[in-house]
């Protein structure tokens, strides 16, 4: 059927979609928990859910590091807010997004002199546990993924492939390593050797991270850094988390390392819902460019 005035159909959806993300985006904070003692002493929920990124413009069921950041310095500022609660569902993600949001963290709690605990969904495993080091006390539950402490970096070869359909690439560079990774031809021995030290780097400060925070020797946790993932009953034994126990243990272990008495009020900060995305009848944003991943460092279980 053909629309007699489709620029009013137009006018009319762009309003209801604006009309609708008013009402998403009323409020910055909203209470996830009834409590029955109006006080100043919040514990706050800081959700970091799906793959980490330093990006703006992630997909849906990914975590932006300075979106992450941005909830940790509000709440940091706010003085009603005696503790946070890390709720962490993730694989991990970028080397880099893990470790900012890890040193945010970490601010947090040397500065502020917050409490935080770190409670572990389905998976945090990687940069996802990564994140839980940095945390007062980890809370797994006891099907948790978690682990998987290493990192990777992937680069496609597809020289048999551009052979056979007779693509050829003239590459011109300043220097040995400029084309590094390049998908048209095989890896030098060299090149090999060059990213390996560089791999190596990245995974000793993953190391360090977890011996720092989990009270470990190097040669401790370099038995339990191949990558492997464990149960959270698993990483218990192991000395990777503290307690089995569900958000709710870790919220009222949180109000006891921050000396709150009675119920505390649970805050979680709202997600803000972007205008194009509810126009495209999506709240999540844009997928990223895939050749733009592979080339990354990154602390995630694949």
């Amino acid at each position: 059927m053909r629309l007699k005035f489709p620029f009013l159909y137009v006018v009319l959806l762009s309003g209801a979609a604006a009309a609708l993300l008013l009402v998403l985006n009323a409020g910055g904070q909203r209470r996830i928990f009834p409590s029955s003692v109006i006080s100043g002493d919040r514990i706050a929920v800081v959700d970091i859910t799906g793959i980490l990124t330093s990006s703006h413009n992630v997909s849906r069921g990914a975590s932006s590091a300075r979106s992450v950041i941005e909830q940790l310095d509000q709440f940091g500022e706010d003085n009603s807010v005696r503790a946070l609660v890390l709720r962490i569902d993730s694989p991990g993600g970028t080397v880099v997004a893990a470790q900012e949001i890890f040193a945010a963290i970490n601010r947090l709690r040397e500065e502020k002199e917050k409490v935080v605990v770190a409670s572990m969904a389905d998976i945090a495993a990687s940069g996802g546990y990564y994140i839980a080091c940095s945390a007062d006390r980890i809370f797994a539950n006891p099907g948790t993924i978690t682990g998987s402490i290493g990192v990777i970096m992937e680069f496609p070869n597809m020289e048999e492939l551009f052979g056979k359909i007779g693509l050829k690439s003239n590459t011109i560079k300043s220097g040995e390593f400029k084309d590094t990774g390049s998908a048209l031809r095989e890896m030098t021995d060299r090149e090999r050797e060059v990213l390996q030290a560089l791999i190596d780097d990245v995974y000793g400060q993953f190391v360090q991270a977890v011996q720092e925070s989990r009270g470990m020797t190097p040669e401790k946790v370099r038995e339990l850094a191949d990558g492997r993932i464990f149960t959270g009953r698993q990483a218990l034994e192991l000395g990777l988390v503290d307690e089995i126990g569900d958000m709710t243990d870790a919220i009222r272990a949180a109000a006891d390392l921050a000396g709150i008495e009675g119920e505390p009020e649970i805050v979680r900060k709202k997600k803000k819902v972007r205008f194009w995305d509810v126009l495209q009848g999506s709240a999540g944003a844009y997928l990223p460019v895939p050749g733009r991943t592979s080339a990354r460092l990154l602390y995630l279980w694949k």
